[in-house]
């Protein structure tokens, strides 16, 4: 072989690998697989905030260190269209201005925690009341409005981010030095795996979440009513006005809660009472363990995705964007109306501290939390 063609041979092999591409098997390339780094702006106290890119196959994910946020998810359609697919913000600056929590993770405790107290070893504790007389998702200043430290991690499964916070003791009125990770994995079959992770130094409640919004045509295709949703639960925790769990757990036959066979999420709204109307409704899930299990399956007819989501967690929060009120405006220009985006929050109860029915969330010293929940992509 001449010099230069064995030169020309030895480089381009690298160049490609510098790239973050990847070869299958039989020699032909997968296409991208990288994380890219760049600046995002600052928080008013001059922090930097980082926004990373995850690309692996056809899907992108991106997401920055302000609140771990997942700020776009970029999958494609029947047809190979690829579109951004939850609701956020062009510029930090809409994150900073306060948002019903787009693409981020929550904690210490998601959901509610009734009036904002509880009792943990004999000592009564009272956390940041931010939801009329409750606390909910960590208080006035949860996981969701810190700057996390983000560090790139080594994963055969495809291009992984890792972000830390620790949580001091007291913060929000929650005891124990709390060190929490989150793990954003983009992986070839279009997924986007979450692992959890943390450990305290005193006893504590917890229950991390990821907070996105989802609408499969994209958040200019309108609402959401006309997706089709499949929930394995077939049971419910009931909850009074304030959407406190009433500490019962009920089938969910015969109501208009009933998702265990695939129904538009429109459909029954005539027969909720809620106001606005909508879903807002922690379901209790028939597995949860050591391995992500399936939870729900979303399908968009017009665009043809569809999502799927499994977790280790033992229930789901379904919401249905009830507070969208047409105030903010997202990326691009699309202003955010009632019903235009869901949520599938993988968690424990809400409430669950102060419901000895309902599986804990107290983390002890010396264990260490985990949770994993995917984001899988199809279409059809």
């Amino acid at each position: 072989m001449p010099k230069r063609v064995a030169l020309i041979a030895m480089v381009v092999p690298l160049l490609w690998a510098s790239a973050g591409y990847s070869e299958g098997a039989d020699g032909d390339a997968k296409g991208p697989r990288r994380i890219d780094k760049m600046d995002f702006g600052k928080t008013a106290d001059g922090t930097p905030v980082e926004l990373y890119v995850l690309k692996n196959g056809k899907m992108t994910a991106k997401v920055i260190t302000y609140g771990a946020i997942i700020t776009e998810l970029h999958v494609p359609d029947a047809k190979g269209k690829t579109t951004d697919v939850v609701l956020g913000f062009d510029h930090l600056e809409g994150y900073l201005a306060g948002h019903p929590y787009f693409g981020a993770a929550v904690g210490r405790v998601a959901n509610r925690v009734a009036k904002g107290k509880f009792t943990l070893d004999g000592k009564e504790y009272s956390l940041a009341v931010n939801n009329g007389a409750n606390s909910l998702h960590g208080g006035l200043k949860g996981f969701d409005k810190v700057v996390w430290k983000a560090e790139e991690v080594a994963n055969p499964a495809g291009p992984s981010l890792k972000l830390t916070y620790v949580s001091k003791d007291g913060e929000e009125g929650y005891p124990g030095n709390l060190t929490a990770t989150v793990t954003y994995t983009v992986t070839e079959d279009d997924a986007l795996r979450i692992d959890y992770s943390a450990t305290t130094d005193k006893a504590t409640p917890i229950n991390l979440t990821n907070h996105s919004y989802f609408n499969l045509g994209g958040p200019a295709s309108g609402n959401i009513l006309g997706h089709e949703l499949f929930l394995t639960a077939d049971k419910y925790t009931p909850a009074d006005a304030n959407l406190i769990p009433t500490g019962e757990i009920k089938p969910v036959q015969g109501t208009p809660f009933d998702f265990t066979s695939s129904t538009p999420i429109g459909a029954r709204f005539s027969q909720l009472k809620d106001d606005p109307i909508g879903y807002d409704l922690n379901y209790v899930l028939p597995a949860g363990g050591k391995e992500p299990t399936l939870a729900a399956r979303v399908h968009d007819p017009e665009s043809g995705r569809i999502l799927e989501v499994l977790t280790t967690e033992p229930g789901i929060q379904f919401y249905t964007g009830n507070f969208l009120d047409g105030t903010l405006k997202g990326k691009g220009g699309v202003v955010y109306k009632k019903h235009q985006a869901f949520c599938l929050e993988a968690q424990h109860f809400p409430d669950s501290i102060n419901q000895p029915n309902f599986p804990s969330t107290v983390l002890k010293p010396g264990e260490t939390y985990t949770q994993t929940t995917v984001y899988r992509f199809l279409a059809r």
